[in-house]
């Protein structure tokens, strides 16, 4: 060989090292995919603000040391199911589910994948997990409920409407926990005294419909069930119940800056925000099936005073100190 051939081959292979070290490391960079049930990050607001800030706090930085794959449906099932194939096909490192829509499009989408759920209701009836402190398979996260929740609502609303006799319950036929929801709640009620009926809605045109068979049969107040697509549409539920002179109980302080009553529920954002931690474990080698589902244990009332004017409530002084934060 001549020497300047070798000195050629020498030099290029030598430019070459760099690209193909840097190509490697980002090769390394661990990918995870993020599941959302509203149409932007936007839309999703507070709840994705935490997930990015528990990703922060671990010293996770996107687009250096992991790498982010976030998929919006827009409260649309069908695309919950084809982006969740879409990011196993890629063969993303990890899977994050954002409520129980997006959680079991997750979940079906692989048994191999590590996927963790967050702002899940119910893991177990929901058949995400075969039970909380062993979840078994490849499916773990963090829960967002608890029975006890269901009666606490009531009695709070029922402490700002003594009269309180006759609750809607708004649920969307198409999610798969309605029953879970509404047994609870006509548990609750009827443990308190009160009757619960039922009202169901498929898409976003059938919300008009709805509202008005509430009305028809003298419900004095409404509550709606946690599903992806009651929470991808909870914004507009909310201003509809308001419009409609119907207080409703929330289950996300969300709610409140669109119309809702009052809220009686775990703290969704650090729940969010908790989630990362689990993505963390997984990644330095934990097994989904040996991470216990974790359950809030704190809870919050949030209450919505400019709310409570427009209908025309009162809420008492003693449950307005006792709140976390209200609406002025």
């Amino acid at each position: 060989m001549q020497r300047r051939d070798f000195v050629k081959l020498v030099g290029g292979a030598a430019a070459a090292w760099p690209l193909a070290v840097r190509a490697q490391e980002r090769a390394s960079i661990p990918r995870v995919g993020v599941l959302w049930q509203r149409a932007s990050a936007e839309a999703e607001g507070e709840y994705f603000k935490a997930l990015m800030k528990g990703f922060s706090e671990l010293d996770y930085i996107d687009g250096r040391n992991i790498k982010l794959e976030h998929r919006f449906a827009g409260a649309m099932p069908e695309r919950l199911k084809s982006m969740a194939a879409e990011l196993v096909s890629s063969n993303v490192d990890a899977l994050v589910g954002v409520g129980d829509d997006a959680a079991s499009s997750a979940k079906s989408a692989t048994s191999t994948i590590p996927v963790v759920f967050t702002l899940v209701v119910d893991p177990v009836g929901s058949k995400l997990v075969e039970n909380l402190s062993q979840p078994g398979r490849n499916v773990t996260g963090l829960s967002s409920s608890s029975p006890q929740l269901f009666e606490k609502r009531l009695q709070t609303l029922k402490e700002i409407m003594p009269a309180l006799a006759r609750v809607a319950v708004l649920v969307n036929a198409n999610d798969q926990i309605s029953r879970q929801y509404i047994d609870a709640t006509e548990a609750a009620a009827s443990s308190l005294g009160m009757t619960s009926q039922t009202f169901e809605w498929h898409t976003v045109n059938d919300l008009g419909p709805a509202f008005d068979a509430v009305k028809r049969a003298g419900m004095q107040a409404l509550t709606s069930s946690p599903e992806g697509s009651a929470f991808a549409y909870g914004a507009l539920i909310a201003q509809i119940s308001l419009v409609r002179g119907l207080p409703m109980i929330a289950w996300s302080k969300d709610a409140l800056k669109h119309g809702a009553l009052m809220s009686y529920a775990a703290d969704m954002e650090a729940i969010c925000e908790k989630s990362a931690a689990f993505v963390d474990k997984i990644l330095k080698g934990a097994k989904p099936a040996e991470l216990p589902v974790e359950q809030p244990t704190k809870f919050e009332l949030h209450l919505n005073t400019r709310a409570a004017k427009a209908l025309n409530l009162t809420i008492p002084e003693a449950l307005l100190k006792s709140a976390s934060e209200t609406g002025e």
